[in-house]
């Protein structure tokens, strides 16, 4: 083989290797944000089911306090001070 044909091999051979660890490179990243994605969704679920179930809670026991107290709206009118 001459010089020529022995540095284009390993030009090329070089090249394809790079390419191949640099796309495999992106796909781990992409993977790790991927990941990340979903683990956020999860926490965002997981808190959206805390406020709903912490809403409930308030909602029930707001029901029972209005069974046992009385409770007005504020509706009487004050006098005003002239």
């Amino acid at each position: 083989m001459s010089r020529a044909a022995k540095l284009t091999l390993a030009g090329t051979t070089f090249m394809a290797a790079a390419t191949i660890v640099i796309v495999h490179y992106g796909q781990q990243q992409e993977k790790a944000v991927m990941h990340a994605g979903v683990i956020r969704d999860m926490d965002q679920q997981r808190l959206k089911k805390e406020r709903q179930l912490d809403f409930d809670m308030q909602r029930a026991l707001e029901a029972e306090y209005k069974k046992v107290q009385t409770v007005s709206d504020g509706g009487g009118v004050l006098d005003k001070p002239r």
